[in-house]
């Protein structure tokens, strides 16, 4: 089934312990972090000191998206969160291997994320092989309220080909723009992680499963 990840970006805040309640009773579901720096892109949002508690409300995996320059720095205080997933972005880093070296030997999952102008031919077959999730952004990070980019279809399409045909077995996951129309065709491509933000938090809470249920 595909892993559904709420972005608790578009949570309400000041409530995030019920928010993620809500969430008690789903399966395949990640609790999806964003965390950007104000450098990378130009926002600024959280860090481990504000979500030092958040495994107190939810079970479920913690999904941690690093939208920042020196991702390394965070390795330690978000270990200590309790994070399942970290991905980083494939253009903040020089020394690929390396960081995601330093990344599996704190996390049980790694992840790499793409830009949308970045091709899917950046990453090596060998680097692949390392990995446990590739992020395809489907609209540029750190901005709102932007339209789906639809090229990131054939992103997903090139990416399931190649892990089809090297018998890999790394996720796809998409982030952005994600509904109930482009959920379908992303995973007809061969996504199987999809991150949601507007789309669930959007609604009343106690619509939440529903709209879940609609992105699978």
């Amino acid at each position: 089934m595909t892993i559904i990840a709420p972005s608790i970006l578009s949570a309400d805040f000041m409530n995030l312990g019920p928010e993620l309640k809500n969430f008690d009773n789903e399966s395949n579901l990640w609790i999806h972090l964003d965390v950007m720096d104000g450098h990378f892109v130009p926002n600024l949002t959280f860090g481990a000191t504000v979500l030092k508690n958040i495994k107190k409300y939810t079970n479920h995996p913690l999904d941690a998206h690093f939208m920042v320059r020196n991702p390394e720095d965070f390795i330690e205080p978000f270990k200590n969160i309790g994070t399942h997933n970290f991905t980083f972005h494939w253009e903040a880093v020089t020394h690929h291997d390396s960081l995601i070296s330093k990344v599996k030997n704190n996390f049980d999952s790694c992840g790499i994320s793409l830009n949308p102008s970045t091709p899917v031919e950046v990453i090596p077959t060998y680097l692949l092989e390392k990995i446990d999730l590739i992020l395809i952004m489907s609209v540029n990070p750190g901005f709102g309220g932007q339209k789906f980019i639809e090229g990131s279809v054939d992103k997903v399409k090139q990416l399931a080909d190649i892990r089809s045909k090297k018998g890999l077995k790394f996720q796809i996951q998409v982030d952005g723009g994600v509904n109930q129309q482009t959920a379908q065709t992303l995973r007809g491509a061969g996504a199987n992680n999809l991150v949601a933000g507007s789309f669930i938090f959007g609604e009343s809470s106690d619509k939440y499963s529903a709209q879940i249920q609609k992105l699978r």
